[in-house]
């Protein structure tokens, strides 16, 4: 279209500019006829007929008169740039609007008919300025803001994570949704929910900010209270019912039965041993639960899943009879014993007791380990305590059955002494088989106080059998019965009234112990020993030696009474040196020590 504005004056006049004026009349809304307009250029100067010129006129005034900044407008793509759209909508300019404000800028190409808002006519460039972003928000904030005043949810689409929450697309607008207003609960992972739709609440509106916030968690709220309604009056004690998985804790799952959340404790996900509830269950997971109880006034619902399966312990003697051989897992082990699980439900204890017929088992982790697939006896079944009582050892034969014939009393046999006590040393027989020396087994002529003065821990002997218990699983050894009993020929060796020197071992309370030969001792009683008795300690000591008689000697007793023929003497006491009286000085005080001078 020809601008009339810039229309050159008619040649050979001078003065006002007709044309400019009829173009500001134009501008300005005036109404002015085209034959006017048309006389005052002349058709020579115009280049147009009449008719034509009305026509393009009466277009013009049509476009300038119908449309209005702010307005709607149809438009077309003339050509496309790497930012931006060339857009023509009926004015004398071309519009340009950025490929960003696109939903699809890809789809974006020329001849394309689109819809954008006339935001000015001309701008100080002469171009005409649009917005297809602006248009698009226009054309759905209509229905939005009727949503808005009607209270109905509207669908949006998750687009992409942005600071603070997700864009939603709603009807081609943008909005806004909060990161708290997604879900009932806090999302770990929003960028796994983009690309879904939902229903939304539209919660805040600003058309002047075009600014649109949606919330997502006032429907899931509003869709809960109204689950949670029904449910009320549907739950029943004994119900089976469909739940999800909503939250994991050391005691057990919380699981949403629609609208209310039931507690499945840890003792009630399984009839078998459970460390963990994540061992059973994980978060998300639908499964069927059986209602347990139900506490209205505290508002908590007791859930069950190992109660939907069959009673383990049912006929649990008919399927594990006493004696039978039976092969488990180890699931637990304790300071006193084992949990080996049978079958899922059921498990039984190997009492330390019950590990090992010739070992002595201070912890079960020395023999067995948590995971260990270990066969096993049936002891004992206790089916209203669910106990089952099972034994290791019981695997084998019982060695001590087969040694009273193996080592008969009179056996010699090497050994380690493995241990000594204040009552003997304990020999090993056999591989965790220890058999006992009593002291009073150690020698035939002394009398030996503590093992520790015959042998030593960890030295090697020889010993003799002398009664093994198998009842009671014991070994009697000795050491002194690898020789021929010497008290006959003592006996007559030391017959009464025999005299010679002695030497003291030991002073005791009520005598004394004399060495009188290697390995012969005898025995002094007090009132033998020629001083008081209150005088032992005192006039004899270890090592003294002394003479002495025989008084009896007695074989069944197995020792010989002595008496000391002279004690031998008090030791003199130590004399002690009085310090020098102090010489008085003439103040009372003690005179000064004169040094001696060498000459």
């Amino acid at each position: 279209m020809n601008d009339l504005r810039n229309t050159e004056p008619v040649s050979g006049e001078t003065g006002a500019d007709p044309g400019g004026a009829v173009a500001a009349d134009l501008d300005a809304g005036g109404g002015i006829s085209p034959e006017i307009l048309h006389d005052s250029y002349g058709e020579e100067e115009l280049d147009v007929t009449r008719e034509d010129f009305e026509a393009l006129l009466s277009d013009y005034q049509s476009v300038r008169g119908t449309i209005k900044e702010g307005e709607i407008v149809q438009a077309r793509v003339l050509r496309v740039t790497e930012s931006s759209a060339i857009l023509e909508c009926g004015f004398k300019s071309e519009g340009e609007v950025p490929l960003d404000e696109f939903k699809s800028p890809g789809e974006i190409v020329p001849g394309l008919e689109v819809e954008v808002l006339l935001e000015r006519l001309e701008d100080e460039e002469g171009v005409v300025v649009l917005s297809k972003k602006k248009a698009d928000f226009l054309r759905v904030w209509e229905k939005i803001r009727e949503a808005y005043d009607n209270d109905e949810p509207v669908k949006g689409l998750l687009t992409r994570k942005i600071k603070g929450g997700v864009t939603v697309d709603i009807m081609g607008v943008d909005a806004f949704l909060p990161g708290s207003q997604i879900a009932l609960r806090r999302v770990p992972n929003i960028e796994d929910l983009i690309g879904r739709q939902y229903d939304f609440k539209i919660i805040k509106l600003n058309k002047r900010r075009r600014n649109i916030v949606v919330s997502r968690r006032v429907i899931l709220e509003r869709e809960r209270q109204r689950q949670r309604a029904t449910l009320v009056k549907e739950l029943i004690n004994g119900q089976v019912r469909e739940g999800v998985v909503k939250n994991i804790t050391e005691f057990g799952a919380f699981i949403d039965l629609g609208g209310l959340d039931g507690l499945l404790h840890i003792t009630d996900m399984s009839w078998g041993r459970v460390g963990h509830p994540s061992e059973v269950v994980t978060v998300g997971e639908r499964m069927d639960v059986k209602v347990l109880d139900i506490d209205w006034d505290r508002e908590r619902i007791s859930l069950g899943l190992k109660q939907l399966l069959p009673y383990p312990w049912t006929d649990i003697e008919e399927r594990y009879p006493i004696g039978a051989r039976v092969r488990g897992r180890v699931v637990s082990i304790t300071n006193y014993g084992a949990f080996v699980e049978l079958q899922k439900g059921v498990e039984g204890l190997v009492h330390i007791s019950e590990m090992s017929w010739t070992r002595s088992v201070k912890h079960p982790s020395r023999l067995v380990s948590i995971g260990d697939e270990i066969d096993t006896v049936i002891l004992k079944v206790d089916p209203r305590n669910e106990k089952i009582s099972l034994g290791i050892k019981q695997i084998q034969e019982d060695p001590w059955l087969s040694l009273p014939l193996k080592y008969p009393a009179g056996t010699r046999i090497s050994g380690t002494v493995r241990n000594l006590t204040t009552f003997g040393a304990f020999v090993e027989v056999e591989p965790g088989i220890d058999g006992l020396v009593h002291v009073s087994d150690m020698s035939w002529t002394k009398r030996v106080e503590h093992p520790s003065e015959v042998v030593q821990k960890g030295e090697p002997i020889e010993v003799q059998v002398l009664h093994v218990d198998g009842d009671n699983k014991r070994i009697s050894l000795g050491l002194k019965q690898l020789y021929d009993d010497p008290w006959p020929v003592l006996v007559v060796r030391y017959g009464r009234g025999h005299e010679q020197e002695g030497r003291v071992v030991r002073v005791q309370e009520k005598g004394l112990v004399v060495d009188l030969e290697e390995g012969v001792e005898g025995y002094v009683p007090a009132s033998h020993s020629a001083v008081p008795p209150s005088a032992l300690a005192e006039r004899y000591q270890a090592g003294t030696r002394v003479p002495v008689r025989v008084i009896n000697a007695d074989q069944e007793e197995r020792r010989i009474v002595l008496e000391v023929l002279e004690a031998p003497e008090r030791p003199a006491p130590e004399a002690e040196e009085e310090p020098p009286a102090p010489e008085e000085s003439g103040e009372g005080a003690p005179a000064p020590e004169e040094e001696e001078v060498d000459e």
